[in-house]
């Protein structure tokens, strides 16, 4: 991404983790994450070179948003993707 998160004011958190299972919840994420830099959809749509309606979706939970684009968004807001095997919900699970 052209833009470091650098460019961005401090204020989130490292190391908290949200388990996202559905694209309204990666959208709300997203959606915290500008807020706590003071930002609207419009600067963030600048800052990521990309259009405002692709930030009006994306937080909206659109689950038909481009991929590489959240990726890159999300590494502008300070935010990764982890991908790990599910805890099982139980103790007795196999």
């Amino acid at each position: 991404m052209a833009f470091a998160a650098q460019h961005l004011p401090p204020g989130h958190s490292a190391g908290a983790e949200t388990p996202i299972r559905s694209s309204i919840e990666l959208g709300a994420v997203i959606r915290d994450q500008r807020k706590r830099f003071s930002l609207t959809q419009l600067d963030l749509a600048g800052l990521g070179n990309t259009g405002n309606r692709f930030i009006v979706d994306l937080e909206n939970g659109k689950p038909t948003v481009q991929l590489q684009k959240v990726l890159d968004l999300m590494d502008l807001l300070g935010l990764e993707v982890l991908v790990r095997t599910k805890a099982s919900r139980s103790a007795s699970a196999p």
